[in-house]
């Protein structure tokens, strides 16, 4: 798997994967190596994501009306 994939990238194989595995017609050792890419994929999604959310800004107003830029703090919602 290359690491330099865009997470664009990363989605569409993780898309062809479910595919292929959801179709059921690979064999038993062609089926693991395929989760086994799938779950690397999704955590180099997840942490792609993770690194773009530290890079969200929020701008919001401030007491005097201005127009202030916080962190993003991200929830578990």
């Amino acid at each position: 798997m290359d690491n330099n994939i865009t997470f664009e990238q990363a989605l569409a194989r993780l898309e062809e994967i479910v595919r292929l595995l959801e179709s059921g017609s690979a064999p038993l050792d062609k089926s693991l190596e395929l989760f086994e890419e799938g779950v690397k994929l999704v955590k180099m999604c997840n942490s792609q994501l993770d690194n773009v959310e530290q890079r969200i800004k929020i701008l919001s107003k401030n007491e005097s009306g201005d127009m202030a830029e916080e962190n993003f703090v991200g929830g578990n919602e």
